[in-house]
């Protein structure tokens, strides 16, 4: 089992940039896959990127590559992700989530992690 805590998030303006964290507990994270999803009020969670065992396989949603870029430290059981260029369409409760497979299938599906973080709220000003 494995705990996941988000941290990071803030109000910035657009154009900048932020980096989130999640850490997680638990001596195998290098054999979790990882997911960052946001969810705006209203909407539902929408995927970002996920990332598997070794961070060599990321994939991203189209609309994310180019600002959205993930990474991970297995050593320091940590996954980042890092946003630039960020717009007020931005604005949501973001989250990391963990699984135990190499990677989810389909990857995309929040429903397809087992593990979830608490959330960290980005908002980003026009």
């Amino acid at each position: 089992q494995v705990q996941l805590v988000e941290s990071g998030g803030g109000l910035v303006q657009a154009g900048g940039s932020l980096r989130l964290s999640c850490a997680a507990s638990g001596r195998t994270f290098g054999n979790y896959a990882m997911g960052w999803f946001r969810q705006a009020p209203g909407k539902e969670r929408e995927f970002l990127v996920a990332s598997g065992w070794s961070g060599d396989n990321t994939y991203y949603a189209d609309s994310r590559k180019g600002r959205f870029t993930i990474s991970r430290d297995n050593a320091k059981n940590t996954v980042y992700l890092q946003m630039n260029s960020l717009k007020p369409e931005d604005t949501a409760a973001y989250y990391c989530a963990a699984d135990r497979s190499r990677l989810p299938v389909p990857y995309t599906s929040a429903g397809a992690y087992e593990y979830w973080g608490q959330g960290t709220q980005v908002s980003v000003s026009s």
